[in-house]
């Protein structure tokens, strides 16, 4: 699934990004918008913008951090709960309890700020529209990735408060 976004990466230098520049530290400042959807003192949780599948969210510690290998012990406990009570949140909102953990290093790091992405499995089942009687191969995993990559879309404002309410219903 996320090997499409890896090789887009693989020639990426460094980030030139600063503190000062982070996306995510403006969001936890309140100086960009998001959809919040759990915070405490240590981290906070949002929508992704762009999301893969419906529910995709990003676990995010308050500390600017940009490497998960220098994340102090203590702030890594807080992210991991909370990574935890918005895994199972969204088990129970979308009722689906696949789901997909990523942190990623420098390598496919979008933002330079440590962040866990908690990404609801794809559920490719028969639309309601089709025939019950209709037989449908498996897809291949080739076909399931690029059913993910192309499906992929911008998350409307609107939809983002409904399903933010849905999550935070169940933390």
């Amino acid at each position: 699934m996320t090997s499409f976004l890896i090789q887009a990466h693989e020639t990426r230098g460094p980030s030139p990004w600063s503190n000062d520049t982070c996306a995510f530290c403006r969001i936890i400042n309140n100086e960009s918008p998001a959809v919040r959807v759990f915070e405490n003192d240590q981290v906070i949780a949002i929508l992704d913008i762009l999301p893969l599948r419906k529910g995709h969210t990003l676990v995010i510690p308050k500390a600017h951090v940009s490497r998960l290998s220098e994340l102090p012990p203590e702030l890594a406990a807080a992210v991991g709960e909370a990574v935890t009570k918005v895994a199972h949140a969204l088990t129970l909102a979308l009722d689906n309890t696949g789901l997909n953990v990523v942190c990623n290093q420098e390598y496919a790091q979008a933002v330079p700020h440590v962040h866990y992405h908690v990404i609801p499995a794809p559920t490719f089942g028969k639309q309601p529209s089709e025939a019950p009687s209709k037989v449908t191969e498996p897809l291949t995993r080739r076909e399931m990735h690029q059913r993910e990559f192309e499906g992929r879309s911008e998350l409307d404002d609107d939809d983002a408060t409904v399903l933010a309410d849905k999550i935070r219903s169940k933390l």
